[in-house]
């Protein structure tokens, strides 16, 4: 009988083992981020936001997954790391937080690829780091961190080369069969048609953090600011507090709404229902996926579009310091 059961239980075993992973698994450990959460959203918008706790530097992620999908770890500081997920996967990370290029993410042939790329080109500046992106997505076009790449180096930076950007998604485009996600992202472009001085803010209605309807018709002001911010981003909170300043001298000759990349919605409403919060404020918890960065060709944090009453574009994409003088000149300016 003894004999009997030990059979069994060796078959059940093999069988186990035998098995294929219906689930994706990433798992490993961050030096230096001891304690916390990660965020965690597909990079083409095919996956809806999600969170990892990260307990003594060790976090455990397992989903399931049917189709192949590009991930976007997010630090609570912003900075990302991609992962490529696929059913059955199992994806293992080894990293120091303050040094996140150098990540060791192994499980499959296309993570680890990726992973010699960061590391061969960790130590180049911005502007040659980018140029090594451009020369990886022509040489990857079918990728899946390609888009991610373009939206990442191309896009959502101070400086976006729409025109490179352009030029890279062809060439993905030429190299996939499926382009449902990268057709979503390049969508945005629409918005980047209209992101120019003297050009106008395309019509939207969106509602903000209380429930509230918001239409590009309300932003009727003498001067109106677009706003981009994240708690996460200092340069972003400061021009948002400078922002609230203005807003308290000039009234209602001045008009402001925020688009907040926060994950956590329940905490911006928070925010907003004390009154912490001054200017209109959007906040959907999908971060880069919010619509209306998609509509307004916003692309980074901080960013920023001051327009007239008509809704016309007079500046856009300003520092802090230039977005309160160009403010001043406009309220100050006497008619």
């Amino acid at each position: 009988m003894k004999h009997l059961l030990a059979a069994l239980l060796t078959l059940l075993l093999l069988a186990a083992c035998g098995e294929e992973r219906q689930t994706f698994l990433l798992e490993g450990t961050f030096k230096g981020f001891n304690q916390g959460e990660l965020y965690i959203y597909g990079a083409e918008g095919n996956r809806e936001m999600d969170t990892i706790a990260v307990v003594k530097g060790r976090f455990h992620y397992e989903i399931p997954l049917e189709d192949s999908t590009t991930f976007v770890l997010v630090f609570p500081n912003f900075t990302e790391l991609p992962v490529f997920g696929t059913k059955g996967a199992e994806i293992t990370i080894e990293a120091d937080a303050s040094h996140l290029r150098e990540a060791e993410v192994t499980g499959n042939r296309e993570n680890e690829e990726f992973t010699k790329f960061r590391k061969n080109n960790i130590d180049q500046a911005p502007p040659e780091f980018a140029l090594s992106v451009a020369n990886f997505i022509k040489d990857n076009p079918a990728s899946p961190f390609a888009t991610y790449l373009l939206r990442r180096y191309f896009v959502q930076t101070p400086e976006p080369n729409y025109p490179r950007a352009i030029e890279l998604a062809q060439a993905i485009l030429k190299n996939r069969r499926d382009t449902t996600g990268l057709d979503k992202f390049l969508r945005r472009f629409e918005g980047l048609r209209y992101l120019r001085d003297g050009g106008r803010v395309p019509a939207f209605t969106v509602t903000d953090v209380l429930g509230r309807p918001v239409k590009s018709s309300d932003l009727d002001a003498k001067c109106n600011v677009i706003s981009v911010w994240s708690s996460e981003n200092y340069e972003s909170q400061n021009m948002e507090r400078q922002l609230q300043s203005k807003r308290q001298r000039y009234g209602g000759d001045l008009k402001l709404l925020s688009i907040c990349l926060d994950a956590d919605v329940r905490n911006i409403r928070r925010k907003a229902s004390s009154d912490t919060l001054m200017a209109t404020t959007v906040c959907d918890g999908k971060m880069w996926e919010t619509h209306l960065l998609e509509l307004t060709g916003l692309s980074h944090v901080p960013d920023n579009i001051v327009t007239d009453s008509q809704g016309k574009i007079i500046a856009h994409s300003l520092n802090p310091y230039e977005l309160m003088q160009k403010i001043e000149s406009i309220l100050e300016k006497k008619e």
